[in-house]
């Protein structure tokens, strides 16, 4: 059974977050998370966050034990982005976009 976990709108540009998302995906869920908190960029605690919510709902929903889990798949996907606009020379305006991510992490017990 695989239980899933998704953080939406999460701020973080999917391209910056995906290598937090490569460097955990396949392992087991407490050795991800240790890797997480020891990851020197702030984005990793939002990763951690999203992994740990889906660890609890597999946890109170289907009563799976969480040094059971693995982390099956882990994928993060671009949202919808923010567009600014900045004052440039000569009247003009420059376009900024602000870009978002979900996060979605899929675990699932791992057979003996």
């Amino acid at each position: 059974m695989e239980v899933r976990a998704v953080a939406k709108d999460t701020g973080l540009s999917a391209q910056k977050v995906r290598p937090l998302v490569d460097m955990v995906r396949g392992k087991m869920v407490d050795e991800a998370l240790i890797l997480l908190r020891f990851t020197p960029t702030p984005m990793a605690r939002v990763v951690a966050k999203v992994v740990k919510s889906a660890v609890a709902n597999a946890e109170n929903n289907f009563q799976m034990t969480p040094a059971d889990l693995k982390i099956v798949s882990i994928y993060t996907d671009q949202a919808r982005s923010m567009k600014r606009f900045r004052p440039r020379a000569r009247g003009r305006a420059g376009r900024i976009t602000k870009r978002s991510s979900h996060i979605t992490v899929i675990v699932a017990e791992q057979e003996a």
